[in-house]
């Protein structure tokens, strides 16, 4: 039988693609069959607007044995509020099954600094930029613009306030107040959740600490919002100390399972997502915008 070069060479490729990807799917690492105590990594960076992802994660390592500790590197201005008090909760459940730490990146503001609270200690940079611990609600008027352009909004509505922030009108002062007290409760939460996570007195932090500033991290050490300062590598060293990992602890991250093009893809709409939440003015947000 003649032998084709070409055929036998594509052949072998794709046979060494499927061992490596079978032996990937139950060697690889994340995989519960590797030996020895395991550090899980989880990732929170972007604007924070869906909680999904996230929370898949932490409940496939919360289910993991192997996994003894989880880091939480954090590299996220923050972002919608529901989200982010989910990941949260999430977050809190697993603080007591496993050892969590947070390690803050380059930022890790207002919603990605209120997850990090869930975290039994907090590593950042000196140089992190995190704080922000505030919410705020965007709003746009376009009326006058409309106007210029002979264009009239109609809103037919059931409520006095069901058209509340609505662009094609200004608002009143009962619709202000209304939306002050929204903004208001959800501060009040965003505070608690820093005094009882950080052991922090309600009174300083809702005086000293909540009125939406930033700090470096160095700057939070020495108020309290963080614990240390340190890299990732130095978070992931704690982590082991904590959970009493012997030896050097097996690192894992979650795998990207998508093909390249499925990678660019979703990256690409998780950018236009960021893109339309950042314009969309109705959204009361755990967010810094510098």
């Amino acid at each position: 039988m003649k032998k084709h070069p070409i055929l036998f060479s594509l052949l072998t490729i794709i046979g060494l693609i499927l061992i490596f990807s079978i032996f990937s799917r139950f060697f690889g690492e994340e995989s519960s069959f590797m030996p020895g105590e395991k550090i899980a990594v989880i990732e929170i960076k972007g604007v924070i607007i869906d909680s999904r992802p996230i929370i898949n994660e932490i409940l496939k390592f919360k289910k993991n044995d192997s996994v003894k500790a989880v880091v939480l590197r954090i590299n996220s201005p923050g972002g919608a509020v529901g989200p982010s008090q989910e990941i949260f909760k999430e977050v809190m459940k697993l603080n007591k099954e496993k050892k969590v730490v947070a390690s803050l990146g380059s930022i890790a503001t207002s919603g990605g600094y209120y997850i990090a609270c869930a975290a039994e200690k907090i590593l950042a940079n000196p140089g992190t930029i995190t704080g922000s611990i505030g919410v705020m609600m965007k709003f746009t008027n376009f009326e006058q613009l409309f106007s210029k352009i002979g264009l009239k909004g109609v809103m037919i509505k059931s409520g006095e306030y069901k058209d509340i922030g609505s662009p094609f009108r200004e608002m009143t002062p009962k619709d202000k107040k209304i939306l002050k007290g929204v903004i208001r409760d959800i501060h009040r939460q965003f505070i608690e959740v820093v005094a009882e996570g950080r052991k922090i007195p309600l009174k300083k932090v809702r005086e000293k600490l909540a009125d939406g500033r930033i700090f470096t991290g160095n700057q939070a050490k020495g108020l309290g919002l963080v614990d240390e300062l340190g890299n990732l590598q130095d978070t992931i060293r704690i982590a082991a100390k904590m959970a009493d990992i012997q030896g050097e602890p097996r690192v894992i991250y979650p795998k990207e399972r998508s093909s390249l093009l499925g990678i660019l893809l979703n990256k690409s709409l998780m950018a236009l997502r960021s893109g339309l939440y950042d314009i969309d003015n109705n959204n009361i947000s755990y967010l810094y915008v510098p």
